[in-house]
């Protein structure tokens, strides 16, 4: 009999600068109600859920900044969606901001957690691929300081046995990078959730608007076959305190293809059943790491080619 899974991902709209958590927590039950009137196991939430994405805006006054910031989790204001998540008997994967006191200092973490049906914490992760810039950057139409407002995720790559398989998070910026799927594939991953907050312009590269939504699939598509992995990915979407995001929420199967896909900018709970035992069958054939990857051989082809070396060329 074949592992399946009953996935929803809850895309939101946006999160206006004065909405309050509570309003937040709200829509998320309502769409955690949905999903469980679907039937769905698990729930994935996106990246940052509980706040507006405040990386777009440059604060220098801590206390304004750490209000963004969770100090517990769960907290007194998000544990309704913990209590309703047991009530329910469904799991959940959220995103948001934490702060925390670790060896003596104040961090913040753009981080993750997965829930179980129980309403209890299986697991977490802190988002290692931190994208822009760690200070202002003048003349642009909002800015991007996920550098200046989080440390680098110091938690690797962790995998979890739950919900019928193994389990692993990414956030955001993580699904343009092979390595990220690669280290959770390695580690036994059979779905990946995560979720991004990801302007349709970049400031940077105002050109490349257009491909935004491309680009977005393009890597969760390639990370999935590539790795013989479901990948849910959700987003916020719409025009958040003037930053316009791309949406795109959706599911990708092992076979990198998409099987569900939000159609809206808003609220949207988006459903896939899922069989995590297709993973299994692609890992035995074309995606078999054991017999079929070479890694032995790729520091000689290196070598051979220079390239990654001085030698090769430019280091830049």
């Amino acid at each position: 009999m074949s592992r399946l899974l009953t996935i929803g991902a809850a895309q939101q709209g946006p999160v206006a600068g004065d909405m309050p958590r509570s309003a937040v927590i709200e829509r998320l039950i309502d769409l955690m109600r949905q999903g469980a009137e679907a039937g769905c196991d698990l729930i994935v939430f996106t990246e940052v859920a509980l706040v507006p994405f405040f990386p777009h805006w440059h604060m220098t006054d801590e206390s304004q900044i750490d209000a963004y910031f969770e100090h517990e989790m769960p907290s007194p204001e998000t544990q309704p969606l913990f209590d309703e998540a047991a009530r329910l008997g469904v799991g959940f994967h959220l995103g948001f901001a934490e702060l925390t006191a670790e060896e003596g200092e104040i961090r913040r973490y753009n981080s993750s957690v997965l829930v179980g049906a129980d309403g209890r914490i299986i697991g977490k992760y802190r988002k290692i691929h931190l994208p822009g810039y760690d200070r202002y950057q003048p003349g642009q139409p909002f800015q991007n300081l996920e550098k200046l407002y989080f440390r680098v995720g110091d938690l690797g790559f962790p995998t979890w046995r739950a919900f019928g398989g193994t389990v692993g998070m990414m956030i955001c910026n993580d699904r343009r990078w092979p390595e990220s799927y690669r280290m959770l594939a390695l580690r036994g991953a059979e779905l990946i959730v995560m979720g991004y907050n990801t302007p349709v312009h970049n400031p940077a590269n105002p050109a490349s608007g257009h491909l935004a939504g491309f680009h977005n699939h393009l890597s969760l598509q390639a990370g999935a076959y590539q790795n013989a992995v479901w990948v849910v990915a959700v987003a916020k979407a719409g025009v958040e305190e003037g930053v316009e995001q791309i949406g795109g929420t959706c599911v990708v199967a092992p076979t990198g293809q998409i099987v569900a896909q939000a159609t809206t900018l808003e609220d949207e709970l988006v459903i896939a059943r899922c069989d995590l035992d297709l993973t299994q069958r692609l890992r035995r054939a074309t995606l078999n790491f054991a017999a079929h990857r070479r890694i032995e051989h790729y520091d000689l082809i290196s070598r051979r080619t220079g390239f990654g070396t001085p030698e090769g060329g430019d280091e830049d």
